[in-house]
């Protein structure tokens, strides 16, 4: 299992998210954040302080919102674990159209 972003955090990246994880797994994309599955403990703590309720364990992601599963596994395609976000700058990696 691996908590996923969804839709609720596009255009907002609120990143009380990113204060509270432990490993420093959230990273920042051009219009939302994502967690890397690798790298994530599953502890949780995201998902409790998400002011817009974005954050799901990937088996209990609601079903509009499971096409972001896959923008996740994409964002991260190819690349391992990275050693923390605050040591990469994956902005150019997002995986959604910028709004129209």
């Amino acid at each position: 299992m691996a908590y996923v972003i969804g839709s609720p955090c596009l255009d907002v990246k609120e990143r009380s998210c990113v204060d509270v994880c432990p490993v420093d797994c959230i990273y920042e994309g051009a219009r939302k954040m994502y967690i890397h599955p690798a790298e994530c403990i599953d502890c949780g703590a995201c998902e409790a302080v998400c002011p817009v309720e974005a954050i799901h364990l990937d088996v209990e992601v609601p079903e509009p919102e499971t096409a972001h599963i896959a923008a996740n596994a994409a964002f991260f395609a190819g690349l391992g674990p990275l050693g923390g976000a605050r040591s990469a700058d994956l902005t150019d990696r997002d995986c959604l159209p910028e709004p129209a």
